[in-house]
């Protein structure tokens, strides 16, 4: 009788060991432009892809510069609105970043964006030196704050494109929202940019990453390096996939745009990428530095304490990886 109490015991035992595992829930789709996945581990069936969907459609109408209706357009239109809470978070954080990247995170950029045909409107305009330092007079975000949910400049016009920093913001809602419903174990990734939290239970070990190879036509997402996140982001930039050549001249422009210049050339950091507490941050000052060059960048980096990984070229033309003293024990070259 004892034995078999025991064998009892020990079949309830694994039997709620298995019950309680918390199950893989995978969701997929397309938003902001791009495509996301949402892994997460769960006791219960959940699926919350109708609540993804509508934190996209808010977060789109009042920051996307593609719908003409939305808050940033309407701004940028020169019409006077009351901004959401959405706004004011990415403009919060946009000013702070401007300040620590002493101006090559700037939002106020986007009349260059789409002057080099990089945004969803054109200009009828032949981009030369005398134009671009036109166009120049109507950038800088020292230029612009809010009071009472309302921007203000002095600027006669403007255009406010949050688009290096609105998929990391959206991220870390869809994070907060999937923590707000006790889902402990989980990874956001939205075109690249990523949170994850807890534990990979599938491999029962931390959530791993890799950061793609920067070359050009990469179009087997070749890795350079894996890394581990643990509770926090992490974000990449490059300039090797999206670029546009002009018809006329060949001329190639990449689609990050020094904000000091207004050109739209390479600098010698071809990827950066950054791990920080949460993914706007990581986004923006990951753009910041693909813009600034590398001596700059380094130099940021280590001025701010900032966790970064640079695949950069040097003065020989020689391809070398720069990993801040925060990344290394948890980066590794594959």
């Amino acid at each position: 009788m004892k034995n078999f109490a025991f064998y009892i015991i020990c079949f309830i035992t694994v039997l709620l060991i298995f019950s309680c595992s918390p199950k893989k829930y995978e969701l997929k789709g397309n938003a902001l432009g791009t495509t996301y996945s949402v892994n997460y581990f769960s006791e219960t069936k959940q699926n919350f892809k109708p609540q993804f969907d509508s934190i996209f459609n808010v977060i789109n109408h009042s920051l996307s510069t593609y719908i003409p209706d939305s808050d940033i357009s309407k701004l940028n239109h020169g019409k006077n609105i009351k901004v959401d809470n959405h706004f004011k978070n990415v403009f919060k954080a946009s000013k702070l970043i401007y300040k620590k990247t002493e101006g090559y995170f700037d939002p106020s950029i986007g009349l260059m964006v789409n002057a080099y045909g990089f945004g969803p409107e054109t200009y009828d305009i032949q981009l030369t030196e005398k134009t671009i330092d036109s166009l120049m007079n109507f950038v800088g975000f020292d230029k612009f704050l809010l009071k009472n949910n309302t921007l203000q400049t002095h600027l006669p016009s403007f255009y406010l494109d949050f688009n290096a920093i609105a998929k990391g913001y959206t991220v870390d809602v869809l994070a907060d929202f999937l923590k707000s419903k006790n889902i402990d174990d989980f990874f956001v990734e939205i075109g690249g940019e990523i949170v994850a939290y807890g534990q990979d239970h599938d491999h029962d070990k931390i959530w791993n990453f890799g950061i793609e190879t920067p070359i050009e036509n990469n179009t087997n997402r070749e890795l350079s390096y894996a890394v581990i996140i643990e509770n926090r982001a992490l974000a990449t930039s490059g300039n090797y996939r999206k670029f546009k050549t002009d018809s006329l001249t060949g001329q190639k422009f990449v689609h990050t745009i020094n904000p000091k210049t207004g050109l739209a050339k390479k600098s010698n950091v071809l990827s950066a990428s950054v791990i920080a507490d949460n993914c706007m941050t990581a986004d923006a000052y990951a753009t910041a530095f693909m813009a600034m060059g590398f001596d700059k960048a380094k130099q940021i980096i280590e001025k701010q304490q900032i966790n970064a990984l640079l695949i950069y070229v040097d003065e020989a033309n020689t391809t070398q990886t720069y990993i801040s003293n925060g990344l290394k024990p948890i980066v590794s070259a594959l």
